[in-house]
Protein backbone atom coordinates (compact mmCIF):
# COMPACT_ATOMS: atom_id res chain seq x y z
CA UNK A 1 0.00 0.00 0.00
CA UNK A 2 1.21 3.45 -0.95
CA UNK A 3 2.30 6.00 1.68
CA UNK A 4 1.79 9.71 0.93
CA UNK A 5 2.69 13.15 2.20
CA UNK A 6 0.24 16.04 2.48
CA UNK A 7 0.87 17.35 -1.06
CA UNK A 8 0.29 13.91 -2.59
CA UNK A 9 -2.91 13.40 -0.60
CA UNK A 10 -4.23 16.81 -1.58
CA UNK A 11 -3.58 15.99 -5.23
CA UNK A 12 -5.60 12.78 -4.87
CA UNK A 13 -8.48 14.68 -3.25
CA UNK A 14 -8.39 17.43 -5.89
CA UNK A 15 -8.34 14.92 -8.74
CA UNK A 16 -11.25 13.03 -7.20
CA UNK A 17 -13.36 16.18 -7.06
CA UNK A 18 -12.24 17.50 -10.45
CA UNK A 19 -12.19 14.32 -12.54
CA UNK A 20 -14.82 12.17 -10.88
CA UNK A 21 -17.07 14.99 -9.80
CA UNK A 22 -17.21 14.09 -6.11
CA UNK A 23 -18.00 17.03 -3.87
CA UNK A 24 -16.10 17.64 -0.66
CA UNK A 25 -19.32 16.89 1.23
CA UNK A 26 -19.59 13.46 -0.40
CA UNK A 27 -16.02 12.58 0.54
CA UNK A 28 -16.65 13.70 4.13
CA UNK A 29 -19.87 11.66 4.22
CA UNK A 30 -18.03 8.52 3.07
CA UNK A 31 -15.32 9.02 5.68
CA UNK A 32 -17.85 9.69 8.43
CA UNK A 33 -19.80 6.51 7.68
CA UNK A 34 -16.72 4.31 7.51
CA UNK A 35 -15.19 5.75 10.68
CA UNK A 36 -18.49 5.26 12.50
CA UNK A 37 -18.69 1.68 11.24
CA UNK A 38 -15.20 0.93 12.52
CA UNK A 39 -15.72 2.51 15.95
CA UNK A 40 -19.01 0.67 16.38
CA UNK A 41 -17.72 -2.76 15.35
CA UNK A 42 -14.32 -2.60 17.05
CA UNK A 43 -15.09 -0.64 20.22
CA UNK A 44 -18.74 0.11 20.95
CA UNK A 45 -19.99 -3.43 20.34
CA UNK A 46 -17.61 -4.66 23.04
CA UNK A 47 -17.87 -1.99 25.73
CA UNK A 48 -20.13 0.84 26.88
CA UNK A 49 -18.12 4.03 27.29
CA UNK A 50 -21.13 6.18 28.10
CA UNK A 51 -20.98 9.49 26.30
CA UNK A 52 -18.53 9.54 23.38
CA UNK A 53 -16.46 12.74 23.37
CA UNK A 54 -15.61 14.38 20.04
CA UNK A 55 -13.08 17.20 19.83
CA UNK A 56 -13.83 19.29 16.73
CA UNK A 57 -11.33 21.50 14.93
CA UNK A 58 -12.02 24.11 12.28
CA UNK A 59 -11.20 22.30 9.03
CA UNK A 60 -11.25 18.91 7.31
CA UNK A 61 -10.60 16.84 10.43
CA UNK A 62 -13.42 18.57 12.26
CA UNK A 63 -15.75 17.96 9.31
CA UNK A 64 -14.94 14.24 9.26
CA UNK A 65 -15.43 14.03 13.03
CA UNK A 66 -18.81 15.80 12.91
CA UNK A 67 -20.03 13.46 10.16
CA UNK A 68 -18.91 10.50 12.25
CA UNK A 69 -20.63 11.93 15.36
CA UNK A 70 -23.85 12.41 13.40
CA UNK A 71 -23.94 8.79 12.24
CA UNK A 72 -23.23 7.43 15.71
CA UNK A 73 -25.93 9.66 17.19
CA UNK A 74 -28.36 8.41 14.59
CA UNK A 75 -27.56 4.83 15.65
CA UNK A 76 -28.52 5.59 19.23
CA UNK A 77 -25.17 6.30 20.86
CA UNK A 78 -24.66 9.17 23.30
CA UNK A 79 -22.37 11.71 21.68
CA UNK A 80 -21.04 15.10 22.74
CA UNK A 81 -19.00 17.38 20.46
CA UNK A 82 -16.75 20.10 21.84
CA UNK A 83 -16.20 22.85 19.26
CA UNK A 84 -12.75 24.21 20.01
CA UNK A 85 -12.72 27.26 17.71
CA UNK A 86 -15.00 30.21 17.11
CA UNK A 87 -17.51 30.10 14.24
CA UNK A 88 -15.69 32.74 12.20
CA UNK A 89 -12.73 30.32 11.84
CA UNK A 90 -14.77 27.40 10.44
CA UNK A 91 -14.28 26.15 6.91
CA UNK A 92 -17.36 26.14 4.70
CA UNK A 93 -17.59 22.36 4.89
CA UNK A 94 -17.36 22.44 8.67
CA UNK A 95 -20.27 24.89 8.78
CA UNK A 96 -22.23 22.53 6.55
CA UNK A 97 -21.45 19.52 8.74
CA UNK A 98 -22.32 21.45 11.91
CA UNK A 99 -25.76 22.28 10.53
CA UNK A 100 -26.32 18.64 9.61
CA UNK A 101 -25.14 17.48 13.04
CA UNK A 102 -27.53 19.83 14.84
CA UNK A 103 -30.37 18.66 12.60
CA UNK A 104 -29.72 15.08 13.74
CA UNK A 105 -29.68 16.08 17.40
CA UNK A 106 -25.92 15.89 18.03
CA UNK A 107 -25.11 17.66 21.30
CA UNK A 108 -22.53 20.39 20.80
CA UNK A 109 -20.71 22.73 23.21
CA UNK A 110 -18.68 25.76 22.21
CA UNK A 111 -15.39 25.84 24.13
CA UNK A 112 -13.22 28.87 24.71
CA UNK A 113 -11.05 27.64 27.60
CA UNK A 114 -9.40 24.34 28.39
CA UNK A 115 -10.88 24.55 31.91
CA UNK A 116 -14.31 23.87 30.47
CA UNK A 117 -13.19 20.47 29.17
CA UNK A 118 -11.33 19.81 32.41
CA UNK A 119 -14.59 20.33 34.36
CA UNK A 120 -16.38 17.90 32.06
CA UNK A 121 -13.78 15.18 32.54
CA UNK A 122 -13.65 15.68 36.31
CA UNK A 123 -17.40 15.70 36.93
CA UNK A 124 -19.00 13.17 34.59
CA UNK A 125 -18.25 9.51 33.81
CA UNK A 126 -15.31 7.32 34.79
CA UNK A 127 -14.32 6.11 31.31
CA UNK A 128 -13.92 8.16 28.14
CA UNK A 129 -13.78 7.29 24.46
CA UNK A 130 -12.35 10.43 22.86
CA UNK A 131 -12.38 11.05 19.11
CA UNK A 132 -9.67 13.51 18.09
CA UNK A 133 -10.82 15.57 15.12
CA UNK A 134 -8.90 18.76 15.90
CA UNK A 135 -5.88 19.14 13.61
CA UNK A 136 -4.98 17.00 10.63
CA UNK A 137 -2.52 16.57 7.81
CA UNK A 138 -1.86 20.25 7.20
CA UNK A 139 -0.77 21.03 10.77
CA UNK A 140 2.77 22.20 11.46
CA UNK A 141 4.00 22.32 15.10
CA UNK A 142 3.94 23.80 17.65
CA UNK A 143 0.50 23.78 19.22
CA UNK A 144 -0.98 26.94 20.68
CA UNK A 145 -1.02 27.13 24.48
CA UNK A 146 -4.78 26.57 24.39
CA UNK A 147 -4.54 23.33 22.38
CA UNK A 148 -1.47 22.28 24.37
CA UNK A 149 -3.60 22.28 27.53
CA UNK A 150 -6.48 20.44 25.86
CA UNK A 151 -4.11 17.75 24.57
CA UNK A 152 -2.77 17.31 28.11
CA UNK A 153 -6.29 16.83 29.44
CA UNK A 154 -7.12 14.22 26.80
CA UNK A 155 -3.90 12.31 27.43
CA UNK A 156 -4.59 12.32 31.19
CA UNK A 157 -8.32 11.49 31.21
CA UNK A 158 -9.09 9.49 28.08
CA UNK A 159 -9.53 5.74 28.37
CA UNK A 160 -9.23 5.20 24.61
CA UNK A 161 -8.33 7.92 22.13
CA UNK A 162 -8.97 7.59 18.41
CA UNK A 163 -7.45 10.20 16.09
CA UNK A 164 -8.73 10.93 12.61
CA UNK A 165 -6.02 10.90 9.93
CA UNK A 166 -3.17 12.23 12.13
CA UNK A 167 -3.06 12.75 15.92
CA UNK A 168 -3.34 16.41 16.88
CA UNK A 169 0.13 17.83 17.46
CA UNK A 170 1.89 15.50 15.00
CA UNK A 171 3.25 16.90 11.73
CA UNK A 172 1.65 14.69 9.08
CA UNK A 173 4.70 14.88 6.81
CA UNK A 174 7.70 14.77 9.13
CA UNK A 175 6.20 13.16 12.22
CA UNK A 176 7.72 15.92 14.36
CA UNK A 177 6.13 16.85 17.68
CA UNK A 178 7.12 20.17 19.18
CA UNK A 179 6.16 19.98 22.83
CA UNK A 180 2.94 17.95 22.93
CA UNK A 181 0.62 15.72 20.90
CA UNK A 182 -2.34 13.41 21.35
CA UNK A 183 -1.30 9.92 22.42
CA UNK A 184 -3.70 7.95 20.26
CA UNK A 185 -4.57 4.31 20.77
CA UNK A 186 -5.74 4.19 17.16
CA UNK A 187 -5.34 6.46 14.18
CA UNK A 188 -7.95 6.18 11.43
CA UNK A 189 -6.00 7.54 8.49
CA UNK A 190 -8.12 8.43 5.46
CA UNK A 191 -7.45 7.05 1.98
CA UNK A 192 -3.80 6.18 2.44
CA UNK A 193 -1.33 6.17 5.36
CA UNK A 194 0.72 9.36 5.81
CA UNK A 195 4.50 9.58 6.18
CA UNK A 196 4.30 11.34 9.55
CA UNK A 197 2.68 8.28 11.10
CA UNK A 198 5.88 6.29 10.67
CA UNK A 199 8.77 8.69 11.18
CA UNK A 200 10.08 11.04 13.86
CA UNK A 201 8.08 11.20 17.08
CA UNK A 202 4.86 10.57 15.17
CA UNK A 203 5.28 6.80 15.32
CA UNK A 204 5.14 6.96 19.13
CA UNK A 205 1.79 8.80 19.13
CA UNK A 206 -0.32 7.01 16.51
CA UNK A 207 -1.08 3.66 18.18
CA UNK A 208 -2.68 1.14 15.81
CA UNK A 209 -2.92 2.50 12.27
CA UNK A 210 -6.16 1.74 10.42
CA UNK A 211 -6.68 2.89 6.82
CA UNK A 212 -10.21 4.16 6.19
CA UNK A 213 -11.58 3.96 2.66
CA UNK A 214 -12.42 7.47 1.50
CA UNK A 215 -13.93 6.14 -1.74
CA UNK A 216 -11.14 7.63 -3.83
CA UNK A 217 -10.68 6.00 -7.26
CA UNK A 218 -8.29 3.05 -7.05
CA UNK A 219 -6.13 4.34 -9.89
CA UNK A 220 -5.42 7.56 -7.95
CA UNK A 221 -4.24 5.57 -4.94
CA UNK A 222 -1.63 3.66 -6.93
CA UNK A 223 1.92 4.63 -7.84
CA UNK A 224 4.11 6.90 -5.77
CA UNK A 225 7.60 6.23 -4.46
CA UNK A 226 6.71 5.11 -0.91
CA UNK A 227 4.83 2.00 0.24
CA UNK A 228 4.17 -0.25 3.23
CA UNK A 229 5.46 -3.82 3.35
CA UNK A 230 2.84 -6.40 4.37
CA UNK A 231 2.59 -10.20 4.12
CA UNK A 232 0.22 -9.67 1.20
CA UNK A 233 2.59 -7.33 -0.63
CA UNK A 234 5.50 -9.83 -0.50
CA UNK A 235 3.44 -12.99 -0.95
CA UNK A 236 4.03 -12.99 -4.70
CA UNK A 237 7.79 -13.19 -4.08
CA UNK A 238 7.41 -16.49 -2.22
CA UNK A 239 8.04 -18.83 -5.14
CA UNK A 240 7.29 -22.54 -5.25
CA UNK A 241 10.43 -24.68 -5.04
CA UNK A 242 11.28 -27.65 -7.22
CA UNK A 243 10.88 -30.79 -5.12
CA UNK A 244 13.41 -32.60 -7.32
CA UNK A 245 16.15 -29.98 -6.92
CA UNK A 246 19.48 -30.57 -5.17
CA UNK A 247 21.51 -28.43 -2.78
CA UNK A 248 23.42 -26.60 -5.49
CA UNK A 249 20.13 -25.43 -6.99
CA UNK A 250 19.47 -23.23 -4.00
CA UNK A 251 22.75 -21.37 -3.92
CA UNK A 252 25.88 -21.13 -1.80
CA UNK A 253 26.23 -18.17 0.57
CA UNK A 254 29.39 -17.04 2.33
CA UNK A 255 29.01 -15.32 5.72
CA UNK A 256 32.15 -13.47 6.86
CA UNK A 257 32.55 -12.24 10.42
CA UNK A 258 33.17 -13.29 13.97
CA UNK A 259 36.04 -12.28 16.21
CA UNK A 260 37.16 -13.57 19.58
CA UNK A 261 34.13 -13.56 21.86
CA UNK A 262 31.86 -12.46 18.97
CA UNK A 263 31.43 -15.64 16.97
CA UNK A 264 27.81 -15.85 18.12
CA UNK A 265 26.86 -13.09 15.65
CA UNK A 266 28.37 -15.07 12.79
CA UNK A 267 26.64 -18.24 13.97
CA UNK A 268 23.20 -16.60 14.08
CA UNK A 269 23.65 -15.05 10.64
CA UNK A 270 24.73 -18.42 9.23
CA UNK A 271 21.87 -20.34 10.82
CA UNK A 272 19.34 -17.77 9.61
CA UNK A 273 20.83 -18.08 6.13
CA UNK A 274 20.21 -21.83 6.25
CA UNK A 275 16.67 -21.45 7.57
CA UNK A 276 15.48 -19.40 4.59
CA UNK A 277 16.23 -22.33 2.30
CA UNK A 278 19.80 -21.75 1.14
CA UNK A 279 21.42 -24.89 -0.26
CA UNK A 280 24.93 -24.38 1.14
CA UNK A 281 26.31 -21.97 3.75
CA UNK A 282 29.94 -21.34 4.64
CA UNK A 283 30.93 -19.25 7.68
CA UNK A 284 34.39 -17.68 7.51
CA UNK A 285 36.24 -16.03 10.41
CA UNK A 286 39.70 -14.94 11.54
CA UNK A 287 42.34 -17.54 12.39
CA UNK A 288 42.28 -16.67 16.09
CA UNK A 289 38.50 -17.20 16.23
CA UNK A 290 38.32 -20.33 14.11
CA UNK A 291 38.51 -22.86 16.96
CA UNK A 292 35.78 -21.05 18.88
CA UNK A 293 33.56 -20.94 15.81
CA UNK A 294 34.10 -24.51 14.60
CA UNK A 295 33.44 -25.95 18.07
CA UNK A 296 30.10 -24.13 18.35
CA UNK A 297 28.77 -24.00 14.80
CA UNK A 298 25.92 -26.30 13.81
CA UNK A 299 27.10 -29.16 11.58
CA UNK A 300 25.16 -28.09 8.47
CA UNK A 301 27.36 -24.98 8.13
CA UNK A 302 30.86 -25.27 6.68
CA UNK A 303 33.64 -23.23 8.32
CA UNK A 304 36.52 -21.35 6.74
CA UNK A 305 39.22 -18.76 7.41
CA UNK A 306 39.40 -15.12 6.43
CA UNK A 307 42.87 -14.69 4.87
CA UNK A 308 45.20 -11.96 6.13
CA UNK A 309 48.43 -12.82 4.30
CA UNK A 310 48.65 -11.10 0.91
CA UNK A 311 49.30 -14.29 -1.05
CA UNK A 312 46.36 -16.01 0.60
CA UNK A 313 44.12 -13.00 -0.09
CA UNK A 314 44.98 -13.19 -3.78
CA UNK A 315 44.14 -16.90 -3.85
CA UNK A 316 40.77 -16.36 -2.17
CA UNK A 317 39.93 -13.45 -4.49
CA UNK A 318 40.31 -15.79 -7.45
CA UNK A 319 37.84 -18.19 -5.82
CA UNK A 320 35.15 -15.62 -4.95
CA UNK A 321 33.01 -16.75 -7.86
CA UNK A 322 32.24 -19.91 -5.87
CA UNK A 323 29.68 -17.95 -3.87
CA UNK A 324 26.26 -16.79 -5.02
CA UNK A 325 26.12 -14.11 -2.31
CA UNK A 326 28.32 -12.76 0.48
CA UNK A 327 27.32 -11.36 3.86
CA UNK A 328 30.11 -9.53 5.62
CA UNK A 329 30.29 -7.93 9.05
CA UNK A 330 28.49 -9.83 11.85
CA UNK A 331 30.79 -9.76 14.89
CA UNK A 332 33.77 -9.10 12.63
CA UNK A 333 35.48 -6.46 14.75
CA UNK A 334 36.07 -2.77 14.17
CA UNK A 335 39.67 -2.55 13.01
CA UNK A 336 41.81 -1.94 9.96
CA UNK A 337 41.94 -5.57 8.85
CA UNK A 338 38.15 -5.62 8.76
CA UNK A 339 38.12 -2.54 6.55
CA UNK A 340 40.71 -4.06 4.21
CA UNK A 341 38.73 -7.30 3.90
CA UNK A 342 35.47 -5.45 3.24
CA UNK A 343 37.12 -3.34 0.52
CA UNK A 344 38.64 -6.45 -1.07
CA UNK A 345 35.23 -8.10 -1.27
CA UNK A 346 33.51 -5.01 -2.65
CA UNK A 347 36.26 -4.46 -5.24
CA UNK A 348 36.63 -8.02 -6.48
CA UNK A 349 33.43 -10.00 -5.91
CA UNK A 350 31.06 -10.17 -8.89
CA UNK A 351 27.81 -10.69 -7.02
CA UNK A 352 25.51 -9.28 -4.32
CA UNK A 353 27.14 -8.25 -1.04
CA UNK A 354 25.24 -7.65 2.20
CA UNK A 355 27.28 -5.24 4.34
CA UNK A 356 26.28 -5.49 8.00
CA UNK A 357 27.30 -4.42 11.50
CA UNK A 358 31.09 -3.96 11.90
CA UNK A 359 31.60 -3.90 8.13
CA UNK A 360 29.36 -0.81 7.93
CA UNK A 361 31.23 0.81 10.81
CA UNK A 362 34.48 0.44 8.87
CA UNK A 363 33.09 2.34 5.87
CA UNK A 364 32.03 5.95 5.50
CA UNK A 365 30.19 7.96 2.89
CA UNK A 366 32.98 10.46 2.26
CA UNK A 367 35.69 7.91 1.45
CA UNK A 368 33.69 5.03 0.03
CA UNK A 369 30.76 6.49 -1.92
CA UNK A 370 32.61 6.21 -5.23
CA UNK A 371 33.51 2.55 -4.69
CA UNK A 372 29.93 1.69 -3.80
CA UNK A 373 28.50 3.75 -6.64
CA UNK A 374 30.74 2.10 -9.26
CA UNK A 375 30.10 -1.52 -8.23
CA UNK A 376 28.43 -3.41 -11.08
CA UNK A 377 26.59 -5.74 -8.72
CA UNK A 378 24.07 -5.11 -5.93
CA UNK A 379 25.36 -3.81 -2.61
CA UNK A 380 23.02 -3.91 0.37
CA UNK A 381 23.89 -2.07 3.58
CA UNK A 382 21.87 -2.86 6.73
CA UNK A 383 22.62 -0.18 9.36
CA UNK A 384 20.55 0.70 12.39
CA UNK A 385 20.05 4.44 12.93
CA UNK A 386 23.29 4.92 14.84
CA UNK A 387 25.37 3.02 12.27
CA UNK A 388 23.73 4.97 9.47
CA UNK A 389 24.57 8.28 11.18
CA UNK A 390 28.19 7.16 11.68
CA UNK A 391 28.43 6.15 8.02
CA UNK A 392 27.11 9.55 6.88
CA UNK A 393 29.08 11.53 9.46
CA UNK A 394 26.18 13.21 11.29
CA UNK A 395 24.52 12.95 14.69
CA UNK A 396 21.95 10.17 15.18
CA UNK A 397 19.41 12.82 16.24
CA UNK A 398 19.62 14.41 12.79
CA UNK A 399 18.86 11.09 11.08
CA UNK A 400 15.92 10.40 13.40
CA UNK A 401 14.42 13.80 12.56
CA UNK A 402 14.69 13.39 8.77
CA UNK A 403 15.24 9.70 7.97
CA UNK A 404 13.69 9.74 4.50
CA UNK A 405 15.71 12.73 3.33
CA UNK A 406 18.99 11.19 4.54
CA UNK A 407 18.07 7.78 3.16
CA UNK A 408 17.34 9.06 -0.34
CA UNK A 409 20.49 11.20 -0.42
CA UNK A 410 22.74 8.30 0.58
CA UNK A 411 21.08 5.82 -1.78
CA UNK A 412 21.55 8.28 -4.63
CA UNK A 413 25.17 8.93 -3.69
CA UNK A 414 26.11 5.23 -3.47
CA UNK A 415 23.72 3.57 -5.94
CA UNK A 416 23.22 0.97 -3.20
CA UNK A 417 20.33 -0.54 -1.29
CA UNK A 418 19.97 0.61 2.31
CA UNK A 419 17.95 -1.06 5.05
CA UNK A 420 17.70 1.53 7.82
CA UNK A 421 16.64 -0.57 10.82
CA UNK A 422 14.42 0.61 13.64
CA UNK A 423 10.91 0.30 15.10
CA UNK A 424 9.94 1.37 11.61
CA UNK A 425 12.50 0.05 9.13
CA UNK A 426 13.03 1.96 5.88
CA UNK A 427 14.20 0.14 2.77
CA UNK A 428 15.66 2.44 0.11
CA UNK A 429 16.14 1.32 -3.51
CA UNK A 430 18.38 2.96 -6.16
CA UNK A 431 15.18 3.53 -8.16
CA UNK A 432 14.11 6.13 -5.59
CA UNK A 433 11.47 3.88 -4.03
CA UNK A 434 11.21 3.62 -0.25
CA UNK A 435 9.40 0.85 1.61
CA UNK A 436 8.23 1.17 5.20
CA UNK A 437 8.23 -1.88 7.46
CA UNK A 438 6.25 -0.75 10.50
CA UNK A 439 5.82 -3.40 13.17
CA UNK A 440 7.18 -2.08 16.51
CA UNK A 441 8.33 -4.99 18.66
CA UNK A 442 10.55 -4.37 21.67
CA UNK A 443 11.33 -8.08 21.76
CA UNK A 444 13.47 -7.60 18.65
CA UNK A 445 15.51 -4.87 20.35
CA UNK A 446 18.13 -7.37 21.46
CA UNK A 447 21.57 -8.46 20.36
CA UNK A 448 21.65 -10.59 17.23
CA UNK A 449 18.38 -9.52 15.59
CA UNK A 450 20.27 -7.61 12.91
CA UNK A 451 22.65 -10.52 12.31
CA UNK A 452 19.65 -12.77 11.70
CA UNK A 453 18.23 -10.34 9.14
CA UNK A 454 21.56 -10.05 7.30
CA UNK A 455 21.87 -13.82 7.07
CA UNK A 456 18.31 -14.19 5.82
CA UNK A 457 18.80 -11.63 3.06
CA UNK A 458 22.11 -13.20 2.03
CA UNK A 459 20.42 -16.59 1.79
CA UNK A 460 17.49 -15.33 -0.28
CA UNK A 461 19.89 -13.57 -2.65
CA UNK A 462 21.98 -16.72 -3.02
CA UNK A 463 18.92 -18.67 -4.14
CA UNK A 464 18.41 -16.22 -7.02
CA UNK A 465 21.95 -15.41 -8.19
CA UNK A 466 22.60 -12.45 -10.47
CA UNK A 467 24.14 -12.84 -13.91
CA UNK A 468 27.92 -13.14 -13.60
CA UNK A 469 28.57 -11.49 -16.95
CA UNK A 470 26.19 -8.60 -16.46
CA UNK A 471 24.63 -7.45 -13.23
CA UNK A 472 20.86 -7.75 -12.98
CA UNK A 473 20.65 -4.70 -10.74
CA UNK A 474 19.08 -2.68 -13.53
CA UNK A 475 18.64 -5.37 -16.19
CA UNK A 476 16.29 -7.40 -13.95
CA UNK A 477 16.02 -5.66 -10.56
CA UNK A 478 13.16 -7.82 -9.30
CA UNK A 479 15.59 -10.56 -8.16
CA UNK A 480 17.17 -8.26 -5.60
CA UNK A 481 14.03 -6.26 -4.77
CA UNK A 482 12.01 -9.37 -4.04
CA UNK A 483 14.69 -10.92 -1.83
CA UNK A 484 14.99 -7.78 0.30
CA UNK A 485 11.25 -7.23 0.73
CA UNK A 486 10.60 -10.90 1.49
CA UNK A 487 13.50 -11.11 3.94
CA UNK A 488 12.50 -8.02 5.90
CA UNK A 489 8.86 -9.05 6.14
CA UNK A 490 9.64 -12.66 7.13
CA UNK A 491 12.07 -11.40 9.80
CA UNK A 492 9.35 -9.13 11.19
CA UNK A 493 6.65 -11.80 11.17
CA UNK A 494 8.90 -14.33 12.89
CA UNK A 495 9.69 -11.74 15.56
CA UNK A 496 6.01 -10.98 16.06
CA UNK A 497 5.11 -14.66 16.39
CA UNK A 498 7.97 -15.21 18.87
CA UNK A 499 6.82 -12.24 20.96
CA UNK A 500 3.24 -13.52 20.98
CA UNK A 501 4.29 -17.00 22.08
CA UNK A 502 7.12 -16.18 24.48
CA UNK A 503 6.49 -12.59 25.48
CA UNK A 504 8.55 -9.73 24.11
CA UNK A 505 10.67 -9.50 27.25
CA UNK A 506 11.77 -13.12 27.14
CA UNK A 507 12.40 -13.61 23.42
CA UNK A 508 15.85 -13.58 21.84
CA UNK A 509 17.27 -13.30 18.35
CA UNK A 510 17.48 -17.09 18.23
CA UNK A 511 13.72 -17.23 18.69
CA UNK A 512 13.31 -15.24 15.47
CA UNK A 513 15.17 -18.02 13.65
CA UNK A 514 13.09 -20.68 15.37
CA UNK A 515 9.86 -19.07 14.15
CA UNK A 516 10.88 -18.47 10.53
CA UNK A 517 8.91 -21.53 9.45
CA UNK A 518 5.75 -19.98 10.95
CA UNK A 519 6.48 -16.69 9.18
CA UNK A 520 6.84 -18.37 5.80
CA UNK A 521 3.60 -20.30 6.37
CA UNK A 522 1.81 -16.97 6.97
CA UNK A 523 3.29 -15.48 3.80
CA UNK A 524 2.48 -18.62 1.82
CA UNK A 525 -1.11 -18.47 3.10
CA UNK A 526 -1.36 -14.85 1.98
CA UNK A 527 -0.09 -15.88 -1.46
CA UNK A 528 -2.63 -18.66 -1.76
CA UNK A 529 -5.45 -16.30 -0.78
CA UNK A 530 -4.30 -13.79 -3.38
CA UNK A 531 -4.44 -16.49 -6.06
CA UNK A 532 -8.02 -17.54 -5.21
Amino acid sequence: MRVVNSAEMKQIEDETMKTIGFSESLIVENVGIRCADFIESELLNHHNYGEIVFLIGRGNNGSDALAMARHLTNRGYAVRCFLLFSADEYSEELKNQLNLAKGFGVRTNQITKADQIASYFEQTQSEYLVIDGVLGLGFRPPLSNYLFDIVNLVNNFSTITVSIDVPTGVDGDSGSVNGNAIEADMTLTVGLPKTGLYIGDGAQHVGEIVVIDGCFPANLLEGGDKAILTPESVSGFYAQRNKFAHKNTFGHALIVGGSQGMTGALMMASEACLKVGTGLVTASTWKESYSELSSRMRPEVMCGLVPTQDQHVEEIIKELERWDSIVIGPGMGRNQKTRKTVLDVLNHYAGPVVVDADAIHCLNLKEDAELLRNRKWPTILTPHMGEFAHFVGVETKQVLEKPLEFLKEVVDATNSFFIMKGACTYLGFPTGEVFFNYHPNDGMASGGSGDVLAGMIGGLLAQNPVNRERSKLFDDPSTVYNALCLGIQAHTLAGRIAANELGARAMTAGDIINHLSDAFIEIETARDQEEV
